[in-house]
C-alpha cells in the first residue's frame, strides 16, 4: 500500500518506514501539495493510488462520503487520533511502529480502496 502522511506529521516517519521498504511520503515532501484544498488533495492521492493518512476526521470523513455518494473513489483515508496518539518528537517511534504494523497487513496497493480505517496504538 502507498501511503502520504498529511502535513502535521513528520517527515522521519516517512523516513523510517521507506527505511523499512514502504512506499510512504510526506506530504511536506512534496511542495506542490503543501496547503492544497482537501477535496483535490483526496482526488490527487486517488490518482496516484495512495492512501492518506490524517488526524483531520472532521473535514475528511464528509469528503469521504461526499465521494461515494457521486460515485468518485479515494484510495483510502486513515485516521489517527491526538488523544489516542498524540503527536511529537517522543512519538515517532510510536506511529512507525503502528504504521509498519498496519501496512504489513494491507500490503497490496489498493488494500483501503474507498475505504476509511483508525490508527490505533500496537
Amino acid at each position: 500500500m502507498r501511503l502520504l502522511l498529511d502535513e502535521h506529521y513528520s517527515p522521519a516517519i516517512a523516513r523510517q518506514l521507506r527505511e523499512h521498504g514502504h512506499d510512504v511520503i510526506a506530504l511536506v515532501e512534496r511542495p506542490e501539495l503543501v496547503a492544497m484544498a482537501d477535496d483535490r488533495l483526496l482526488e490527487i492521492m486517488a490518482l496516484e493510488g495512495r492512501a492518506l493518512l490524517t488526524e483531520n476526521a472532521v473535514d475528511f470523513l464528509p469528503l469521504a462520503h461526499q465521494a461515494a455518494l457521486e460515485g468518485r473513489s479515494h484510495a483510502g483515508i486513515l485516521f489517527s487520533s491526538a488523544r489516542r496518539m498524540p503527536r511529537s518528537a517522543g512519538t515517532i517511534g510510536l506511529f512507525v511502529h503502528a504504521l509498519a504494523v498496519f501496512l504489513a497487513e494491507h500490503p497490496e496497493d489498493d488494500a483501503c480502496h474507498d475505504q476509511t480505517h483508525w490508527l490505533r496504538p500496537r
